[in-house]
């Protein structure tokens, strides 16, 4: 999937993968899409909640060698 701007967040637990998030969703365009690598299995409830909460646009979500891998679309 094609994305305009990556953020790592491997290696933070709760509630930090989301705040970075957060912060760098705000820096960004609307309709531009974030990718976010994640390590924190928590991360697997948190983006979904996230991104209802916020309006912005879970496009997909997978997991590679416990590797976390988030698509956002902001809204």
């Amino acid at each position: 999937m094609e994305f305009d701007r990556d953020l790592d967040v491997k290696g933070l637990n709760c509630p930090l993968p989301i705040l970075r998030t957060k912060k760098t969703l705000a820096e960004m365009e609307s309709g531009k899409v974030l990718r976010v690598l994640a390590t924190d299995p928590g991360s697997l409830k948190d983006f979904p909640a996230f991104a209802k909460q916020t309006g912005n646009e879970l496009l997909a979500q997978k997991e590679e060698n416990r590797v976390f891998e988030y698509y956002l679309k902001r809204k």
